[in-house]
């Protein structure tokens, strides 16, 4: 890739995550640009690899110049700089590191929107200056700690190797599952020492939260804290609920009207039908992705591909008689490219 595609490249990415948060990452960029996956930066702040460099798909060098085209394109929109510390979610709390070499800083540094606000900036400031919550792994497969060589339901990560509870001196917390999301941050709060659970999910490749290990006393301090209050957080939820799904109104909205600026030859309706279907909250689609909600026009496509796949071509019945899922692919390609022209007027 020569430099001046991979300058547009990161500027779109880097734009993608300037719209929805207001500040972008050196980790925004190059998730955006599919070097890394969630999973492998999930891997990285559990403190389980070296550096990030290991896990990404391009080689150091790469890294270090998307810094700097990410640094240029964000002084160019006049941004500012704010230098944050990465700090592995492990014991020891060691510094992550992205490459090998000693030049860690290009990539710890956060661009902010000057549109932000000074208690907004200081709210980000101090939530990127936290310390990251100790994690604990629910393993999927069996495991033996380095210590002790036993095992358990959770191991811990210090010095790049798998112990157990005890031998992390964690093992006098209990086990809070998730659920009860005013349980849980309550419960953190009493507890002198807690550690979120994760656990891996083959399916969707990430790392997900499973609950929290906290102190016994801490947990029970938190369910009277939750009992007092019930109703008033009743309320409230009921109000949030409200809130969100005007939200989803409002986006699916947006989504179909630059449905309809891309594709003028799509029906009205088959655009909101669209917007709909891939905006919906919690299902995973490419309309919840931060690429979609900043109405970026290859996801606003991808959306489109997808409704057409399923309802204007063959697909569903190709799956259905077993051919592969690539085959099947590429069998309907042409037909998808038809429909594209049509919609596009």
């Amino acid at each position: 890739m020569s430099k001046p595609n991979l300058a547009r490249r990161v500027a779109e990415a880097a734009e993608v995550a300037l719209t929805t948060r207001k500040y972008v990452t050196f980790i925004d960029v190059v998730t955006g640009l599919r070097w890394l996956h969630s999973r492998h930066v999930d891997l990285w702040r559990q403190g389980r690899a070296a550096t990030l460099a290991e896990l990404a798909a391009v080689d150091e060098e790469r890294l270090r110049t998307t810094a700097v085209l990410l640094r240029d394109w964000a002084r160019a929109k006049g941004l500012k700089p704010v230098e944050t510390p990465y700090v592995a979610g492990t014991r020891d709390r060691r510094e992550l590191r992205f490459i090998s070499g000693p030049e860690q800083e290009p990539f710890r540094v956060h661009w902010l929107s000057p549109d932000l606000g000074e208690a907004r900036v200081r709210r980000l400031t101090e939530a990127q200056s936290k310390a990251p919550d100790l994690v604990a792994v629910a393993p999927l497969d069996a495991w033996t700690c380095a210590s002790c060589g036993d095992t358990g339901p959770y191991l811990i990560m210090e010095d790049d190797r798998t112990h157990c509870l005890t031998c992390a001196d964690l093992d006098h917390l209990v086990f809070l599952p998730s659920g009860h999301a005013a349980l849980s941050r309550r419960a953190k709060q009493e507890s002198g020492l807690s550690a979120v659970v994760v656990r891996y999910n083959r399916r969707r490749k990430v790392y997900q939260r499973v609950g929290v290990l906290v102190e016994e006393a801490a947990l029970a301090a938190a369910e009277e804290r939750c009992l007092a209050d019930e109703e008033v957080r009743q309320r409230r939820r009921e109000r949030d609920r409200e809130r969100r799904e005007q939200q989803d109104v409002d986006f699916q909205a947006r989504m179909a009207a630059e449905i309809g600026r891309l594709f003028p030859g799509c029906p009205e309706e088959r655009a909101r039908e669209i917007a709909g279907h891939a905006a919906q909250r919690g299902s995973g689609r490419v309309g919840r992705t931060a690429a979609a909600k900043a109405l970026d026009e290859h996801a606003i496509t991808l959306a489109v591909i997808a409704s057409i796949r399923h309802l204007d071509t063959d697909y569903d019945r190709l799956l259905m008689a077993g051919v592969p899922r690539m085959e099947a692919r590429d069998r309907i390609k042409d037909a998808i490219d038809r429909k594209l022209t049509e919609f596009r007027g």
